[in-house]
């Protein structure tokens, strides 16, 4: 009897290590939440016990105006022209939408949540995932709850990320996806938002086809992670970069950044890879800028990416122009210093076997934080991406955004409102510039 048993068990084990043999989870689309300033604590809501709507009011950071949008280029893909909520919403017992994009497609899907910049619990009611529709709108059929080890609502422990269950909703690649949260308690602003639908009206509506009396802000970001149980050979590529990865100065909520575009390249190509964006505006390589550093961040935000094989590096902007600012605090920088630090993510990827392409860093002549000094520091480190052999592989941004008469400027047709950010177009024309074969390989 005692043989019996031990078979048993072995088959039982033998078919549950089967089970997860067959898994291949695979990042399919991202957006990094945002810690803390060394030394400065966590958004705080109220310390305790886990709370529901009893919550009190966090104790705000600075917020983050929204951008405008620059002449010709609409800031929000808005068609059924949905009422804007003014900034700093409050969210507490209200329904919310967050839209994604994967960008590989997959059996099952599971969602991060992030409460990574909170020093206090995050409560979160009922969660589903569907089809996007128009609007806010969920496709008829699509919808599917979440769980969380069974459980339908859960509370986030304090400064941590949650997985949810695997959902068994097969997707495709640049399906566009809408996830359904009850937030049972007030949400902390860790600054890091993306256009969201909000429902004016309280209580769990996430299994509406459409919200009720729905309007669109500016909130925090609560999934940060879609994964996708992918196909055998399926991986990702991460794009580790500032406000010119995340997609600033493109039109919101239409998927037009580069890591955006390279995706649909990849995904015409039949490449079988997923593009998840860590891209964070105002980051910085070697200080916190809006973000820890990519130095600091690279475990948490990259590294930690289910399927990885290979980053593309585009960093380093947001250093040089803080250096030589013709105004404000100075914080001086090398292109020394920056190889330096492609160095240590090179080697560190590396010893994960992760592959890192560098990209050269786009024209900067005439914004706001440009110089001459600082253009010479943005050249050295450009060449030494070139030339100097670290990298896996180059990709050249620089060139296709360039003035023709004068590189070291963008043209017109790809910059419409600060000479740093390209728009919808230049962004097509960077992604463009991507060897797929030389990626996914």
């Amino acid at each position: 009897m005692r043989t019996k048993l031990l078979l048993a068990a072995g088959l039982i084990l033998a078919s549950a290590s089967a089970a997860s043999a067959a898994d291949n989870w695979v990042g399919s689309w991202g957006f990094v939440p945002i810690l803390s300033p060394p030394g400065q604590a966590p958004a705080v809501i109220v310390p305790g016990a886990a709370r529901l709507a009893t919550l009190s009011p966090i104790t705000e950071a600075a917020p983050i105006p929204a951008p405008t949008a620059p002449v010709g280029v609409p800031l929000l893909e808005n068609p059924g022209n949905i009422a804007m909520l003014p900034g700093n919403v409050d969210l507490n017992n209200v329904t919310v939408r967050q839209l994604v994009r994967v960008t590989l497609g997959g059996s099952q899907i599971r969602l991060r949540f992030s409460n990574d910049a909170s020093a206090d619990v995050l409560p979160l009611g009922a969660v589903h995932v569907a089809l996007a529709g128009a609007d806010g709108s969920i496709v008829p059929g699509s919808d599917h709850p979440v769980s969380f080890e069974g459980r339908r609502g859960v509370t986030i422990p304090a400064s941590s990320p949650l997985l949810s269950d695997p959902v068994n909703m097969p997707v495709k690649a640049l399906d566009r996806l809408l996830i359904s949260i009850h937030v049972a308690g007030p949400v902390p602003r860790t600054g890091h938002s993306l256009f969201t639908y909000v429902t004016q009206a309280p209580g769990d509506n996430t299994a509406a086809a459409a919200l009720p009396d729905v309007r669109l802000a500016r909130v925090t970001a609560m999934v940060t992670e879609v994964d996708v149980n992918a196909a055998s050979g399926a991986a990702a590529v991460a794009a580790l970069g500032d406000s010119i990865t995340e997609g600033a100065a493109s039109t919101a909520n239409a998927f037009r950044g580069w890591p955006d575009r390279l995706a649909e390249r990849l995904e015409g190509a039949r490449k079988n890879w997923g593009v998840v964006n860590t891209g964070i505006s105002g980051n910085r390589l070697l200080r916190y800028g809006t973000g820890p550093s990519a130095l600091s961040r690279l475990d948490r935000d990259v590294l930690s990416i289910p399927g990885l094989k290979a980053i593309i590096l585009l960093e380093g902007i947001n250093d040089i122009g803080r250096s030589f600012a013709p105004t404000g605090v100075q914080e001086p920088v090398t292109a020394e210093t920056l190889i330096a630090a492609d160095k240590q993510i090179i080697a560190r990827a590396h010893a994960k076997g992760v592959k890192v392409y560098g990209a050269l860093l786009t024209p900067y002549q005439g914004a706001a934080y440009a110089a001459p000094a600082g253009e010479q520091v943005r050249q050295a480190l450009n060449e030494w991406i070139r030339t100097g052999g670290a990298f896996d592989g180059v990709i050249d941004f620089a060139t296709p955004v360039a003035d023709h008469a004068n590189p070291l400027t963008f043209a017109a047709q790809f910059n419409e409102r600060d000479k740093l950010h390209p728009n919808d177009a230049g962004y097509q024309a960077m992604a463009n510039a991507i060897n797929l074969d030389m990626i996914a390989k």
